[in-house]
């Protein structure tokens, strides 16, 4: 049990966390043992991101103190939040891999032997975003894959045409 001085502490760290950040991923971590948790800790601290664990009552009154409509005590499981300054593709993208590399993630988001992505609340827009929707981000490939993937795709008439003219001059020499 938490005295008063430690739940006001934990408070203000959440609020100064929260601050500091664009994008929160709840997760429902049960199931996942402390060798899986450190490994998705030092992969989130990678791309600058936090994992911690906040009791969902403390993180309700976080997020009246910072006027923020949204009710964590809505998940009925233990939530672990994910707190990152960046955009929500940079975090959702190695949670989701953690959790299907772990967990066997199911279409439904979970996992049979626990564990699952709850959904996420982008701080600048204040706006909740349901679980289905942060899996499909999840699943994207990363920004890099999809600039090359379109710089192929753009380059390929290019390349077509080049062939075709150097056939073309081939066919006229011989």
């Amino acid at each position: 049990m938490l005295t008063k001085q430690q739940k006001t502490e934990q408070i203000e760290k959440g609020q100064k966390l929260f601050k500091e950040s664009n994008i929160l991923v709840f997760t429902d971590f049960t199931g996942t043992g402390a060798e899986d948790m450190r490994g998705l800790r030092k992969s989130l601290k990678e791309i600058g991101a936090k994992f911690r664990v906040i009791r969902k009552r403390l993180m309700r009154i976080i997020f009246e103190k910072m006027g923020i409509d949204f009710n964590p005590e809505q998940f009925e499981s233990q939530v672990g939040t994910i707190s990152s300054p960046n955009d929500i593709s940079e975090v959702v993208g190695p949670v989701y891999k953690f959790f299907v590399e772990k967990k066997g993630f199911s279409a439904k988001g979970g996992s049979a032997s626990g564990g699952k992505i709850l959904g996420a609340y982008d701080l600048a827009e204040k706006k909740f975003i349901d679980a289905e929707t942060v899996i499909k981000i999840g699943k994207l490939p990363t920004r890099e894959v999809l600039l090359g993937q379109l710089v192929g795709v753009l380059s390929a008439p290019m390349r077509m045409l080049a062939y075709v003219l150097s056939e073309k001059g081939r066919k006229e020499n011989h």
